[in-house]
Parts: structure tokens; C-alpha cells; sequence
């Protein structure tokens, strides 16, 4: 089991990870070591997800989810397999820590009378200003 966040561990079996070659700069290793690792989480059939983090990480990690619900992080930043690995897995992490987080629920708000009143007394204010104006300058 592999601890995600505190309160949330995803077994091993459910990561599957690849390494592949790393693309831009980096010589004549970057053309003949596979260093980078990508790793595929399958978000939709995961039994260790609760379903309301699975649909909120469905919601918010759409640029890296399949079409089937596998989620793909590429890891590349680092020159070795072990960074490059630990990286995808603390992204993993960090994307669950994002999907485990509840939205506050909005709650809908009227404007107080005062606050009502004030606006009314503001607009007849700008009114009264503007009609001054036309009688100072002789435009009415």
C-alpha cells in the first residue's frame, strides 16, 4: 500500500508504471536510457478511491485522464528512473490530495434592506447632481 494522503492508500498493483525515453537536451544518454516514467492509475475502477474523490478527480484532471478513466502522469524532470519515478507518484498524490477536498457549498445571499436603501439613496444623489448640471449650464 502505497500512503497518498492521510487519510487515503492506494495499493501497488493498481499503478502500472513504464519507462520511456525522455525527450529534448541531454546528449548522447538522453537518446539510449529510458529515465522518464509514465505511469497510468486507472481512476474509474480503482477500489481503493471513496466515489466522491473519484468523480471530483474525474472533474479536475481531465487533460490527463484516457477516455476510459486511466489517468497518464509523465515524469521527466530528472536524470535518474528513481527521481523521475518518486516525482510521478508524489503528482499522483498531489492530484488526489486535490480531488479529496470538498468544494464549500456555495450559499445563496440577498442584499440587506440597508444596503438596498443606500443604493436608492446613492442613485437619487447622482440623479439630483446631474439635474443641477442641466440647470447650471443651461441645457434644459
Amino acid at each position: 500500500m502505497i500512503q497518498m494522503t492521510p487519510t487515503l492508500s492506494i495499493d501497488e498493483r493498481e499503478i502500472q508504471e513504464s519507462f520511456i525515453r525522455s525527450e529534448g537536451p541531454g546528449g548522447q544518454n538522453v537518446n539510449k536510457v529510458s529515465t522518464a516514467v509514465q505511469l497510468r492509475f486507472d481512476v474509474l475502477r480503482s477500489p481503493s478511491l471513496p466515489p466522491d474523490t473519484r468523480e471530483r478527480l474525474l472533474k479536475i484532471a481531465t487533460s490527463h485522464l484516457t477516455k476510459e478513466g486511466v489517468m497518464i502522469i509523465t515524469a521527466r524532470r530528472f536524470r535518474t528512473q528513481a527521481q523521475n519515478r518518486q516525482d510521478a507518484l508524489d503528482q499522483l498524490a498531489d492530484w488526489l490530495r486535490r480531488a479529496e477536498v470538498r468544494p464549500k457549498a456555495h450559499l445563496k445571499t440577498r442584499p440587506t434592506l440597508a444596503s438596498k436603501q443606500r443604493r436608492l439613496d446613492d442613485k437619487q444623489q447622482q440623479g439630483a447632481k446631474k439635474r443641477q448640471r442641466r440647470v447650471d449650464y443651461g441645457e434644459g
